[in-house]
């Protein structure tokens, strides 16, 4: 029986458990990726060091999924065990030529979990086609998913970014983080809405978010993810959340 090659698949699948840690995804030119964690949650790096376009963080918890275009790289961070299953197009679904993430429904979900499963999917198959024809346009009708945080570039805003990491509970006030950067405030102001878009307080917020929404997605109480977030209550954390994402933090953890 010949081997088969690149040219003659539809798709092929990378499926892992993860226990923690840090690794880059491997990629391959020619090929597109669609990266879901079944189980668990993951914080995704794409951009910057990694490739073409900005620095971005998104956090990927089993409702979301990441459209990796060909070229691009990505750098995963697992807390906890994450249940990774990444599917590799060959053939492009009409998606941005740039990461985004997007709504998993579960029909996708199924949609994906099953092509994982008949990997690889062969051109000469009816049925491969079908599958990847009806995944290809549930990904193209799946929303943006909105978590997603701008990395800054210059030192001196990258140093308040990592301090304002360290004190997700807002235990140090803004202005004594900042006085630790070599700039002043409004430098600093400055520099974080030219390279992320976002003033420091709204970059704050959504660094918050994105730290939430991987707690619960990890199954910590909705209590206990307000007070590593810096809301006095979680009257207030949900309000906030409900805001920004148009559900409850009790929905991400039943997901």
């Amino acid at each position: 029986m010949r081997q088969l090659t690149d040219d003659d698949l539809l798709a092929r699948s990378f499926a892992v458990t993860m226990p923690g840690g840090a690794f880059e995804l491997p990629t391959e030119p020619g090929w597109h990726q669609v990266v879901h964690a079944a189980a668990g949650s993951m914080r995704v790096r794409t951009g910057g060091a990694l490739g073409p376009g900005p620095p971005e963080v998104r956090v990927l918890p089993p409702h979301r999924a990441l459209w990796l275009p060909d070229g691009w790289r990505a750098r995963i961070v697992v807390h906890r065990e994450v249940v990774l299953r990444t599917l590799y197009l060959s053939g492009p679904p009409r998606l941005p030529a740039r990461p985004i993430a997007i709504d998993v429904a579960p029909l996708l979900r199924e949609l994906v979990l099953q092509a994982v499963r008949d990997s690889p999917l062969r051109r000469d198959e009816p049925e491969h086609h079908r599958l990847v024809d009806v995944l290809g346009d549930r990904l193209v009708r799946a929303p943006t998913a909105p978590e997603l945080l701008p990395l800054p570039t210059d030192p001196r805003a990258v140093a308040l970014a990592d301090a304002l990491r360290a004190d997700l509970g807002g235990a140090v006030p803004l202005r004594r983080l900042a006085a630790g950067t070599g700039a002043g405030h409004r430098t600093l102001e400055r520099l974080f809405l030219a390279e992320t878009g976002l003033t420091i307080s709204r970059w704050r917020q959504r660094l918050r978010l994105l730290r939430a929404v991987e707690l619960l997605a990890a199954g910590e109480p909705v209590t206990a993810v307000a007070a590593a977030v810096g809301y006095a209550t979680p009257s207030a954390f949900t309000a906030m959340y409900r805001a920004h994402l148009g559900h409850t933090p009790s929905r991400t953890k039943l997901w």
